[in-house]
C-alpha cells in the first residue's frame, strides 16, 4: 500500500463523514447515464447539498399551514407533541446553534434577509462619513454584489464613489493579497477611512483573510470594520465577538446547506446593539426589530430589541428558517465547527498534494512565464492551511483570450469532470473551484477528483 493510500484510509477512518445525512446526486439524476451511483460533489462552496431531514422539516411547516393557517404563528400543531416552534419565534432556535459557528454571543446575531440586502442595511447603519473620513477600503476583485453595494452606498451619501473607494489588489506576479499590504494600506489612509469592508474568504481565490489581525489594527485608528462572511461561515472557525468585529453578514446556502437562496444572517457586536431609552444606533428598521411584547399594538413608536434582533425588519420565511435549522442540527451531530475544520484541513491538504503530483501542475510563480501553448494548471489559493478554507481554485492554461473570443481549456476540463461524475464550480474565464466539504466528502472523493482531472487532461492531449 502506498503512503497516499494509507493517508486516504487514515483520514476516512478517523474522520467519518455524514454523507448519509445528505441527498447526494447520482449519475442518473444529473442525466449523465442510467447509473444510479452517487457522483462526487465538490461544490458546497457554491451550494451545499440538501440534508435528508430538510424535506420533513419543510413538510411539517406545510402541514401546519394547511391545518391551522394563521394560528400557527401562535399555536403550531406540533408545538406540544413534537417540540415545534410557533412561527412568531421560528428564527430563535437557530441562534444558539449558529453562535458557536460564528463565535458570537447569542444576542449578537440574527437570522434575517439575504446577503446583499443585509450588507446594504448594515452599511446604512455603519457607514457614516464625517469630515475627512469618507472612504471605504475593500478589495478590487471582490464579488460584484459587494462592489455594487459599496459604490451606491457612497452615492447615497452624495459623495463621488471614484474619489471615496480604495481598492486592494495583489502585487504583480502574485494571485492573492498579503496581510501586511492590507495593514500598510490602512495605516497610509487611516485619516480618510470611514469603513473597511472585506470578505472573510475571497470567493475566487479562496484566500482566508486574517480577520483578527486586520480588525485589531484598524481599531487603532477608530475605523469601523465589517466582513462579508459568505464563504467563511460554516467553513472555518470564527470568533467575531472576541475579535471585536463591528458587523458582519453571510449567506447560509453554501457551507450551511440551507438551500438555494436560503436565509442570511447578521452579526452586530454588543457595543453597537445596546439600547439606552430612546438612544440607539439608527438603522433600517421594521416591526420585527421592535419590542416583541408591543409588536401587535401597532404603536407609532419604535422600541428596538437590544442586540442584533433589533436590526431585523420583517418576519422571516418559515420555510427558509427551518431549512437552515435542519442543517445546523447536523453541525452539532458532527461535533462542531472546530472538529470539522480539523478534517477540512486534512482533505484540502490531500487535494493539494495529489494535484501537485500530476505532471500538469505548475507552480504559481512559474505560471507567469509559462509557454502559452502548454496544457497546465496552477493553484491560486494560498498554500498555508491557515490562509484558506475548504476550497482550492485551479487556474488553467492556455488562458482564454476574451478579446477575440478564443476559448481556453477550462470549459473542456469542466465538462469532462462532470461527465466523469465530479461536480466542481467554474469561474470564468479560466478557474475551477474544488471544495471538499468535511460534512459529506471523504478522502476517496478527493482522490476521485484528481484522477478525473488527469483523465480530462489526457483526453485533451489525444
Amino acid at each position: 500500500m502506498s503512503s497516499i493510500e494509507e493517508e486516504i484510509q487514515t483520514i476516512d477512518k478517523n474522520f467519518p463523514n455524514l454523507s448519509q445525512d445528505f441527498q447526494i446526486p447520482t449519475f442518473k439524476s444529473l442525466g449523465l447515464s442510467t447509473n444510479e451511483s452517487q457522483i462526487t460533489y465538490l461544490c458546497g462552496n457554491s451550494l451545499g447539498l440538501m440534508p435528508t431531514q430538510t424535506r420533513k422539516a419543510i413538510n411539517d411547516e406545510l402541514d401546519a399551514w394547511s391545518q391551522r393557517g394563521v394560528e400557527s404563528h401562535f399555536s403550531h400543531p406540533g408545538s406540544e407533541t413534537q417540540g415545534k416552534t410557533n412561527w412568531m419565534d421560528i428564527d430563535l432556535p437557530c441562534i444558539p446553534k449558529l453562535s458557536p459557528i460564528v463565535g458570537s454571543l447569542d444576542s449578537e446575531i440574527a437570522i434575517m434577509g439575504s446577503l446583499t440586502s443585509n450588507l446594504n442595511a448594515l452599511m446604512v447603519a455603519f457607514y457614516q462619513p464625517q469630515g475627512s473620513k469618507t472612504k471605504i477600503l475593500f478589495e478590487k476583485n471582490s464579488f460584484p454584489s459587494d462592489y455594487y453595494a459599496i459604490f451606491n452606498q457612497i452615492k447615497l451619501k452624495n459623495l463621488d464613489p471614484l474619489e471615496n473607494i480604495i481598492q486592494l489588489e495583489p502585487k504583480e506576479g502574485e494571485y492573492h493579497l498579503r496581510t501586511q499590504d492590507i495593514l500598510d494600506t490602512i495605516e497610509a489612509n487611516h485619516k480618510e477611512l470611514a469603513l473597511i469592508m472585506l470578505p472573510g474568504i475571497q470567493y475566487y481565490t479562496g484566500q482566508f483573510f486574517d480577520i483578527e489581525k486586520i480588525t485589531k489594527f484598524a481599531k487603532k485608528f477608530n475605523i469601523i470594520v465589517g466582513w462579508d462572511l459568505a464563504h467563511a461561515v460554516g467553513n472555518v472557525p470564527l470568533h467575531l465577538h472576541d475579535w471585536n468585529v463591528d458587523f458582519a453578514t453571510w449567506c447560509s446556502y453554501k457551507y450551511l446547506n440551507s438551500g438555494p437562496g436560503g436565509i442570511s444572517g447578521i452579526f452586530i457586536h454588543e457595543i453597537h446593539g445596546k439600547i439606552d431609552e430612546d438612544n440607539y444606533k439608527p438603522r433600517l428598521s421594521g416591526w420585527w426589530g421592535n419590542n416583541s411584547s408591543k409588536r401587535f399594538q401597532m404603536l407609532e413608536k419604535f422600541e428596538p430589541i437590544e442586540g442584533a434582533l433589533g436590526f431585523r425588519q420583517s418576519n422571516p420565511s418559515v420555510i427558509d428558517v427551518v431549512s437552515l435549522n435542519s442543517s445546523l442540527d447536523i453541525f452539532n451531530k458532527a461535533g462542531g465547527i472546530q472538529k470539522l475544520r480539523n478534517k477540512s484541513i486534512l482533505l484540502t491538504n490531500l487535494l493539494e498534494k495529489l494535484l501537485k503530483s500530476t505532471k500538469y501542475y505548475i507552480s504559481p510563480k512559474d505560471s507567469f512565464t509559462l509557454n502559452s501553448n502548454e496544457l497546465k494548471f496552477t493553484i491560486i489559493t494560498p498554500e498555508s492551511p491557515l490562509e484558506r478554507g475548504a476550497q482550492l481554485s485551479l487556474l488553467f492554461f492556455p488562458r482564454t483570450n476574451v478579446e477575440i473570443g478564443e476559448p481556453g481549456i477550462m470549459d473542456k476540463i469542466f465538462s469532462s469532470l462532470r461527465n466523469q461524475g465530479v461536480i466542481g464550480d467554474e469561474r470564468r474565464p479560466d478557474v475551477i473551484r474544488l471544495a471538499p466539504i468535511p460534512l459529506y466528502n471523504s478522502a476517496k472523493d478527493v482522490q476521485k477528483a484528481v484522477d478525473s482531472l488527469v483523465k480530462a487532461f489526457e483526453e485533451l492531449e489525444k
